[in-house]
């Protein structure tokens, strides 16, 4: 194909049931009804074959298909009359009686090309299914290169990064999910962080069966409602631009698509964000959790943040900063955080020698207004002769601790590299810090989680849309962090702080809000765009809780066996 073909894509969202008979049916009809827009490729939902609920490990592989059955034959037959690329989700009885949840890409002559099981379960699915034992496959057709995952893969970032990384410029998801925070931040933000598309298709309609809906809402205090597929299957670009999205009903939706425009990993700042990763600093992410000490610290319950947005910037700022950090210290901020490189006019052509001598007065006039608060401010530091962009935190004692940016940025092309990951304690919690550079990076967030951060600051300057839509908030949800991001207000959006909730582990009793189906999005405080101090309340003690359902917390099972992409160098 052509670095100018343009493909169209699909994706089919809809109910499937606990008649295997039934639910080959409506794969069948959705499969000739997603044809009639005649695209080159087609996307269902996860778990095609059965609902994902199983009453004993015999059940589950009764329900489950084999590939050279009857079931799947029909799927294919069905792929060659309409002449198309497919991918579906199913149950698997694996012929060394393994049960796996697999999706497979099938050709437009009905052949299995690949076959790629979900590296990430959730809740009750662990007991049933093995996980994928290798990385998955990236499938070279003429459409382009396509990677396949499903689900709550695509809730945290490594399964489709690996994907990405590997050269994947189509990620296909099928779901299976009743939360509204998976289309609204997980789906999109894997195509953005990885500038690929991303064509995901949901269910709607019961995800248990009918018959026990009453009791099983009776029983969790889940509503209704909340025990269906929540749609919002969805087409999105690299840059992040959602194509397409369905609402809650029986849909097919496609787009139009130019796959080349994934070989283009180059940000708006000029950065590619492949070449500027750091597999070196990535190995823990690929480490067995069980070998990795965990942080003994607990935060507080809540805690104050003050988000500080300038009139101004370059020297003429300073005065203005000062006078908000002493007010903000005042109203009894805890952490106050600024935009990134403030004092400095040009930041991409700055006067090192200048930039650095305000910084070390910035250090001492912030140590001496500081009072109960810890301040975090990016600056420029000198170190044996080179010239570091870096995110210092400050309090009554002066710097606590400083974060060097870690990855090339075009835009801060001066700035020489660290090749640490900085974490400090402090009164109200474990505090991270990220450097404006780093904010693109799953995996700068993923390695300050896993040092065991509640608050992370992030004085940044923001690029791309994404990255204040779903880029940081995603950050905060995956992770299960409160992050304070501060930012000069611009139309690509302005700062914002988020808390989280204290209810989250699905399948348990929530005491504090009704259940809404909402499991990861984060509570948001946005600054505005005006100039002037937002004062936000985080939790960080609640970041403590990283386990969404029975048998799946968000850092400790993360798929470290088959990641191997993002430390590979």
């Amino acid at each position: 194909m052509s670095e100018s073909s343009t493909i169209r894509v699909a994706a089919a969202q809809f109910h499937i049931g606990h008649d295997l008979d039934e639910n080959l049916q409506t794969c069948l009809r959705m499969i000739r009804k997603a044809a009639e827009c005649k695209p080159d490729l087609i996307v269902l939902p996860e778990f095609c074959n059965h609902l994902s609920w199983y009453e004993d490990q015999q059940h589950c592989d009764r329900v489950s298909v084999s590939l050279d059955g009857d079931w799947l034959k029909a799927i294919a037959a069905a792929v060659k009359e309409v002449a198309t690329y497919l991918v579906i989700n199913v149950t698997v009885l694996r012929e060394d009686g393994a049960c796996t949840g697999t999706s497979l890409l099938y050709s437009p002559k009905g052949e299995l090309l690949a076959d790629n099981d979900k590296q990430i379960y959730i809740g009750h699915e662990n007991d049933f299914l093995r996980p994928a034992q290798v990385e998955g496959p990236i499938i070279d057709t003429p459409l382009g290169k396509l990677g396949m995952y499903a689900c709550m893969d695509g809730v945290i970032n490594e399964t489709p990064r690996c994907l990405s990384l590997n050269g994947a410029q189509l990620i296909l998801n099928s779901v299976n999910s009743f939360a509204p925070d998976e289309g609204s931040l997980h789906m999109p933000v894997r195509a953005a962080e990885n500038r690929v598309f991303m064509i995901a298709a949901n269910k709607v309609g019961p995800l248990i069966p009918d018959f026990l809906m009453d009791p099983v809402s009776e029983a969790t205090g889940i509503p209704k409602p909340f025990l269906c597929g929540a749609g919002d299957s969805q087409i999105v670009a690299p840059d992040g631009t959602v194509l397409a999205i369905a609402g809650n009903e029986e849909e097919v939706i496609f787009a139009d698509i130019n796959p080349a425009d994934a070989l283009n990993k180059v940000n708006a700042s000029g950065t590619d964000i492949f070449a500027s990763r750091r597999p070196d600093l990535y190995g823990v992410i690929t480490t067995d959790p069980a070998s990795q000490p965990q942080s003994e610290y607990r935060g507080a319950e809540k805690a104050s943040a003050a988000m500080i947005q300038l009139s101004q910037t370059g020297p003429a700022a300073i005065e203005e900063a000062i006078e908000y950090v002493t007010k903000a210290v005042a109203d009894g901020a805890q952490v106050v955080v600024l935009p990134e490189l403030f004092f400095v006019a040009d930041s991409a052509n700055p006067d090192l020698i200048a930039a650095a001598k305000d910084s070390q007065a910035l250090i001492e006039k912030f140590t001496a207004i500081a009072g109960q608060a810890v301040v975090v401010c990016s600056l420029v530091v000198v170190e044996a002769a080179e010239y570091f962009h870096t995110t210092v935190a400050i309090d009554q004692t002066g710097v606590i601790a400083a974060q060097k940016q870690l990855h090339a940025c075009a835009r801060l092309a001066w700035s020489a590299l660290g090749n640490d990951v900085v974490t400090v304690n402090t009164d109200f919690g474990r505090l991270g810090l990220v450097t404006g550079g780093d904010t693109i990076y799953p995996e700068m967030f993923r390695l300050v989680a896993m040092q065991g951060a509640e608050v992370v600051a992030v004085p940044f300057a923001v690029q791309e849309k994404w990255e204040l839509e779903t880029g940081l908030i995603e950050r905060a949800a995956e992770n299960r962090l409160n992050v304070v991001a501060v930012t000069q207000p611009s139309p690509l959006g302005c700062s914002f702080a988020n808390k989280l909730h204290k209810d989250f582990t699905v399948m348990t009793p929530w005491q504090e809000r009704a259940f809404d189906g909402n499991l990861t999005y984060p509570i948001i405080t946005k600054a505005g765009m005006a100039a002037g101090i937002t004062l936000a309340e985080l939790t960080p003690i609640n970041a403590q809780d990283k386990v969404v359902s029975l048998g799946t917390d968000l850092i400790r099972n993360r798929p470290w066996r088959v990641a191997g992409a993002i430390s590979r160098q």
